[in-house]
């Protein structure tokens, strides 16, 4: 788990591309790889991936075709910069909100409105998917806890805030229109609606089934 305080940008330093799966190195910080060891879980802009390989500060990761179909991590390249944010352990602070890495599919970019001090994001994503996205509520995009601003849920629209602190550590800025992100919904926010869901549905169900 994670709590989507991401430490900020690291390069892909090496990368290679077989059929279903990707293998690339992230060369992170001295203070990252603290104690970090092979089997151990890092959010890569926000997908939990299992460490395979550590040397010195450059780190290895795998990625298999079911998770480059739903993440990003397809698009990767040589000297890419990705977030990166370490597992939590027991006693550590939850700064953000509970981030699985678990990622649902991706949104893209649709608006950037730059301010003096700050940068708001448009998101387009599925329709269906804005039952789970509500002003004021959390969201893990790329791996990165935020707050929702805004929503237009007929057009599949919600809107970010980004601080320059948000901004420095991630790639936010850099991103460009139609640019796809990883999405990751609040579980507790899905699990309520979920259950709701199945319970509006049973009781419909019991009644046509009394009626008839």
């Amino acid at each position: 788990m994670y709590s989507g305080i991401t430490k900020g940008l690291f390069e892909v330093v090496t990368l290679n591309k077989a059929p279903g799966l990707i293998s690339y190195t992230v060369n992170l910080s001295t203070e990252l790889c603290n104690n970090l060891k092979s089997g151990d879980s890092v959010a890569v802009d926000g997908v939990c991936q299992t460490v395979v390989k550590i040397e010195n500060t450059q780190v290895s990761f795998q990625a298999i075709q079911e998770t480059l179909d739903k993440t990003t991590l397809n698009e990767l390249q040589l000297g890419s910069y990705v977030s990166i944010e370490r597992s939590l352990r027991v006693g550590d602070e939850i700064g953000g909100h509970e981030v699985s890495g678990h990622v649902f599919g991706t949104a893209a970019i649709h608006q950037k409105i730059m301010e003096e001090n700050n940068l708001t994001l448009i998101i387009q994503c599925d329709p269906d998917w804005m039952k789970y996205i509500l002003p004021k509520g959390f969201i893990a995009v790329d791996g990165s806890s935020l707050t929702v601003g805004k929503t237009v849920p007929e057009q599949g629209l919600f809107y970010l805030h980004l601080i320059p602190e948000t901004l420095r550590l991630t790639n936010f800025a850099h991103k460009q229109i139609n640019d796809r992100v990883n999405i990751e919904f609040d579980h507790k926010t899905k699990t309520i609606v979920d259950s709701i869901e199945r319970i509006l549905s049973s009781k419909k169900i019991h009644t046509l089934l009394k009626e008839w």
